[in-house]
Parts: C-alpha cells; sequence; structure tokens
C-alpha cells in the first residue's frame, strides 16, 4: 500500500468513528428526552399516547387518595382549566401537597396518568419553570376570553 492510499484509509476510519459515536449520542440523547405537557395539552391530544413525557401543574384539592395497600397513590393535576388523573406508585416526596405545583413522569395508560416519577416544589416560591409558564399562558387566555365576554 502506497502511502497515499494509507493516509486516505486512516481518514475514512477517523470519518467513520467519528459519525459512529455522534450517532450514539444523538441516540442517547433522544432516548432521554422527555416533553412536558399541561393537562390541556395531554386533553387535545398533544402530548404522546405511546410514550414518557412530563405532566406539571397543581394538585387539586381534595383529589388525594391513598389505596390500601399504602404504596399507590392516586391524584388529580390541574392546570385550572383541565385535570389529568393520576396514579403513582411509591413514595411521595415530603413537600407533595393538594393546591402545590408538582411535575410526574410517566405515560398515558387507559386515560390516565401513570406516574413513574413525582417531584414537588422544594420551597414557597419555587415552581417547575415550564409549569409556571403554562399557568400563566392558561390564566391569560382565560382573561382574555372573560374581557370578550364583557363586551
Amino acid at each position: 500500500m502506497k502511502a497515499r492510499q494509507h493516509r486516505l484509509a486512516l481518514v475514512l476510519a477517523a470519518i467513520l468513528l467519528l459519525g459512529l459515536a455522534a450517532w450514539l449520542v444523538l441516540s442517547a440523547f433522544r432516548e432521554n428526552l422527555v416533553f412536558f405537557y399541561t393537562p390541556t395539552q395531554i386533553a387535545k391530544g398533544e402530548a404522546p399516547s405511546a410514550g414518557l413525557f412530563r405532566m406539571g401543574g397543581m394538585v387539586e384539592q381534595g383529589s388525594v387518595k391513598r389505596h390500601p395497600d399504602g404504596l399507590t397513590v392516586s391524584f388529580a393535576v390541574t392546570d385550572m382549566h383541565r385535570t389529568v388523573p393520576v396514579v403513582y406508585q411509591g413514595a411521595l416526596p415530603d413537600l407533595f401537597k393538594e393546591g402545590k405545583g408538582v411535575v410526574a413522569q410517566g405515560r398515558l395508560q387507559d386515560g390516565r396518568f401513570t406516574a413513574h416519577e413525582v417531584l414537588a416544589k422544594h420551597d414557597e416560591n419555587y415552581m417547575p419553570p415550564e409549569a409556571a409558564y403554562a399557568l400563566a399562558q392558561q390564566e391569560a387566555k382565560a382573561k382574555e376570553a372573560n374581557a370578550a365576554g364583557d363586551r
């Protein structure tokens, strides 16, 4: 093999290895990518019907029900317009309470959200940014609708 052919083979091998590494990184990234949806978006069918995603909002007052097995909890998450029932099996965070912000990660099954992970706020002023933004958008839409109805 001539020197020129040897260099060309090395360059091609390097390009192939870089391509393989990029493909592996992008595949891992795609598998770990989790999108956020509000209960209104879920009710409209914008959330994936099969697949993992996050849902956030407020835990609806009076909706927390503990099942007899002591591990399963049912509750509802609302964005003040729509409500989605949630089922979670495991220990809830200490700060989980009705009327407080929550983000749940899981998937839709049989018309309800089956959570694999539940995250609660960590102080009086915190709400997950996605949930705060979604709630602010919903409140602005409600104000616009009320203003249009008053005319």
